[in-house]
């Protein structure tokens, strides 16, 4: 009996140094605190900041909309300066829309398919003297391509615009009187041009890890290389080229000197995107501020605060399309 008790005992008791062992993992070093410590801050430090601009923009916009006579979301005037104050949001809220959206529409589909000539067509030289270009033209900055819009692309866009007007100038979106092309249509173009070499890295970057399995297996069942890019490549990649495409979004609502040196400010809204006018929130802030009154700077920050708000919802929207769509990415698999 005492020997089974002795048994037991001698089974039941740890190890030594098991214990020491335990403690020491569970324990965190140092270097490990530190740095949880910093990423920790880091990440609120980012919140306190955002909440700080969301905090100053709104104050100085209540300023300003106390004081206003006009409807602020629907008004196509902007006399701050006046007695009383009239401004309004409408011409510019329009204007970044527009061109945002003819930028997207241009820019994505041929960035998509750069990154994809890149990866999957292009020989390894060629492909990597490519990439290389497209890096640079993401390092011009935009007053360089505000310079060659406005001496370059606006002189020679009569052509582009003669052809739109001859054949769906019966749109009335796309009439051109034959004025000078200093347009949304033309700006458009130019946030196109800038917003390009964004969405082609990101995307490229995000097709280069598809694993090799998914186009093998494609490969195997006998699929051509263009069945192997719709089936494993571009469901891969669609989470990455919606971020891509974001992030390129967010460049072109927030674009100015470009903007201001393409664009012909007009403050009124055409029915034709051909005919210069118009206007964006950001040119807008940067061609009025330094003459604007008191008043007159807290209606562009109002204006600000707009932009503020559609930019958290455009990327807002961005992050719920790729929950919803992550499942079929194949990145889980």
């Amino acid at each position: 009996m005492d020997t089974t008790t002795d048994i037991h005992q001698q089974t039941d008791s740890p190890a030594p140094g098991a214990g020491a062992g335990r403690a020491e993992r569970g324990a965190i070093r140092p270097g490990d605190r530190i740095f949880l410590g910093l990423s920790r801050g880091s990440g609120i430090l980012v919140l306190i900041v955002m909440a700080a601009i969301a905090a100053f923009l709104t104050y100085r916009s209540v300023l300003a909309l106390s004081e206003n006579e006009a409807n602020f979301l629907t008004g196509f005037e902007w006399d701050p300066s006046g007695s009383p104050p009239r401004f309004g949001i409408a011409v510019l809220a329009f204007g970044t829309v527009v061109s945002s959206v003819i930028a997207m529409a241009i820019a994505v589909p041929v960035a998509v398919g750069i990154a994809l000539f890149i990866t999957h067509y292009a020989p390894r030289k060629l492909g990597g003297t490519l990439a290389y270009v497209i890096d640079l033209l993401a390092a011009v900055p935009s007053i360089v391509y505000g310079l060659w819009g406005a001496l370059a692309l606006v002189p020679h866009l009569n052509g582009l615009y003669g052809w739109l007007d001859d054949y769906f100038g019966w749109t009335g979106v796309l009439e051109w009187n034959g004025g000078p092309a200093r347009s949304l249509f033309t700006v458009g173009i130019l946030l196109a041009i800038m917003i390009l070499p964004i969405i082609t890295n990101v995307s490229r970057e995000v097709f280069r890890q598809v694993p090799r399995t998914h186009e093998e297996a494609a490969l195997a069942l006998g699929a051509t290389r263009w069945e192997v890019i719709r089936m494993a490549v571009l469901p891969f990649g669609r989470s990455g080229v919606i971020s891509a495409s974001m992030l390129g979004l967010g460049r072109a609502l927030g674009e100015t000197m470009a903007v201001a040196m393409v664009l012909s400010p007009v403050f009124d809204i055409r029915a034709s995107l051909l005919e210069p006018g118009g206007g964006t929130f950001a040119q807008n802030i940067a061609s009025k501020f330094n003459e604007a009154t008191v008043m007159g700077q807290d209606a562009l920050i109002a204006s600000g605060l707009v932009l503020f708000v559609i930019t958290l919802l455009v990327n807002g929207a961005a992050r719920l399309i790729i929950a919803r769509r992550k499942e079929y990415s194949g990145a889980n698999a």
